[in-house]
């Protein structure tokens, strides 16, 4: 069993920069495949990939980073989190969210 918590989420404008963070549970957390999602109201649950936004891991704190750079309103989303337990399985934990709202 993991836990996800998600943070770091806020208000920027647009060209600016955010960091979540997500902080997961569990002694196993090394070997999980971690992602991000994002959900835009109205819209469905995608895949965050890497291009303006970076991911890393830091094994040693549980935790994983989503570096946002040069926001654009379109990243207006509720920001997810979530592991599987093999790489190329499916997700079976996902955190709560945390908003991201980009002004123009």
């Amino acid at each position: 069993q993991v836990q996800l918590v998600e943070s770091g989420g806020g208000l920027v404008q647009a060209g600016g920069s955010l960091r979540l963070s997500c902080a997961a549970s569990g002694r196993t957390f090394s070997t999980y495949a971690m992602g991000w999602f994002r959900q835009a109201p109205g819209k469905e649950r995608e895949f965050v990939h890497e291009g303006r936004f970076t991911i890393s891991r830091d094994n040693a704190k549980n935790t994983i980073y989503l570096q946002m750079n040069s926001l654009e309103p379109e990243d207006t989303a509720v920001y997810y989190c979530a592991a599987a337990p093999r790489p190329g399985g499916p997700y079976r934990y996902w955190g709560q969210g945390t908003q991201v709202t980009v002004s123009s």
